[in-house]
């Protein structure tokens, strides 16, 4: 049976720059508090008028354009994104039609920041049962959509973003992936959500008028809730194919919080020179966090073939997620700095 590895990988970020000094001026905050409690600089916010198909296309374009493929290869598509375009058709079927990928067929995964491990898990099935030889996996959220700017506690938080990886079979031992682990809890459901615009609460003057169509977050619970999982999850999956902290090469957690991956590396036992981290630059992009990051580490050249690599996450449902993987892609010839 082959493995599925990463034959490529890029991303996609909106120009438009939203600094903790432009939120000062917005919300009751401080460029200190954000950066002291989140980690947090800046993040990216899409034009109006665009949304997250948009940016999901552009990274597909580039994907295939690494990769020296034409997008008619790509038999199937998965995005994971919790700011779909619409309901339906789903925002695959818009990539799907953006990147010209006739012949592929497309859905979306939705898992909230662990959408990106989820839809990585389905892609990889097609690649591992013989039946598929190129599936695109994206994980791309335009969260400006759903944030509410007057509201210090989650407007801090939040950007835009979307990234893609190509999933090919492999017979070779020094790359692909090795396992991935998936967790979900509906308990956590009123912990973190959009309460609107579903079946249970169509879109009316009492939801828009209550802001029910934005995220609602109770950050100590999710952060606590967080801390424990990520690490978890990370130690697990080594432990389970005879692994330690000290064998990986890099860690790519989930960029929602500063000392959330702080808990991890220290759960890990690894040096920060092993983790990659851009919340900074970027914030909480949600499904696009993970493949964001593991493009800009690829393009940094810190990722070489057979380099042993984690993926962990959670997000709202609650669900976290790990993944365990040999790298791929060779070193590229000219790595960008940071």
């Amino acid at each position: 049976m082959p493995k599925a590895y990463i034959s490529a990988v890029a991303h996609y970020v909106p120009e438009k720059v939203l600094t903790n000094f432009d939120l000062e001026k917005m919300v009751d905050t401080s460029d200190e508090w954000i950066r002291s409690r989140t980690g947090i600089r800046e993040r990216r916010i899409l034009e109006p008028g665009k949304a997250t198909s948009d940016m999901a296309a552009e990274a597909v374009k580039k994907l295939c354009e690494n990769r020296g493929i034409d997008p008619l290869e790509i038999e199937g598509i998965v995005v994971a994104t919790v700011t779909p375009d619409m309901f339906f058709p789903s925002t695959g079927n818009l990539v799907q039609e953006k990147v010209g990928a006739k012949n592929a067929w497309s859905f979306d995964v939705a898992a909230a920041c662990s959408g990106f491990i989820y839809a990585l898990s389905v892609g990889a099935q097609y690649i591992m049962a013989g039946t598929h030889k190129k599936i695109v996996v994206v994980g791309g959220d335009k969260m400006s959509a759903i944030t509410n700017y007057r509201d210090r506690n989650t407007c801090v938080l939040f950007g835009d973003a979307a990234a893609a990886v190509l999933l090919e079979p492999t017979e070779d031992e020094d790359k692909g992936i090795i396992d991935f682990m998936l967790f979900s809890d509906g308990s956590g459901a009123d912990y973190l959500k959009m309460k609107a615009g579903g079946s249970l609460f169509p879109a009316s003057l009492e939801t828009v008028v209550n802001d029910w169509h934005y995220i609602y977050q109770d950050g100590k619970t999710v952060f606590k809730f967080a801390v424990t999982k990520m690490a978890e999850v990370s130690v697990h999956i080594l432990e389970k194919n005879g692994f330690t902290g000290k064998d990986l090469t890099l860690f790519i957690p989930h960029q929602a919080n500063l000392r959330i991956i702080d808990a991890a590396v220290k759960r890990l036992g690894i040096d920060y020179d092993k983790v990659m981290i851009n919340i900074d630059k970027y914030g909480n992009t949600t499904a696009a966090t993970i493949p964001l990051a593991l493009s800009e580490a690829y393009l940094q050249g810190k990722l070489d073939v057979g380099d042993l690599v984690v993926f962990a996450t959670f997000g709202g449902g609650f669900t976290w997620a790990s993944t365990l993987l040999r790298w791929g892609i060779p070193k590229p010839e000219k790595p960008i700095s940071e």
